[in-house]
């Protein structure tokens, strides 16, 4: 089993950046492909990128590719998104997933999950 939590968020003016950080503690990081999802007020939980173990696969949303970053430090059991150019649309509780087969664009791929940190962008 691993740990997850999440930290970065909060409040942004439209065209500013976050970047979160997700922490991993208990099994081996490396084990895991690990991605991240977004939850806005009254709307199912969505998907917006993902890493694979090593680092060298990459998959995003549409909505924020060129705009979001996602990577991966095994060293530091920590992955992260880098958000640029973020827009009112991008608020929300965004979490920190695991899965130990694949993250795809699906909530249900991801084996374990962070409690969620808020990014809340205004106009």
């Amino acid at each position: 089993q691993v740990q997850l939590v999440e930290s970065g968020g909060g409040l942004v003016q439209a065209g500013g950046s976050l970047r979160l950080s997700c922490a991993a503690s208990g099994r081996t990081f490396n084990n895991y492909y690990m991605g991240w999802f977004r939850q806005a007020p009254g709307k199912e939980r969505e998907f917006v990128a993902a890493i694979s173990w090593g680092g060298s696969r990459r998959s995003y949303a549409d909505s924020v590719k060129g705009r979001f970053t996602i990577s991966r430090d095994n060293a530091k059991n920590t992955v992260y998104l880098q958000m640029n150019s973020l827009k009112p649309e991008d608020t929300g509780v965004y979490y920190c997933g695991a899965a130990i087969e694949k993250v795809y664009n699906d909530p249900r791929s991801v084996d374990y999950w962070g409690k969620g940190t808020l990014v809340t962008v205004s106009s």
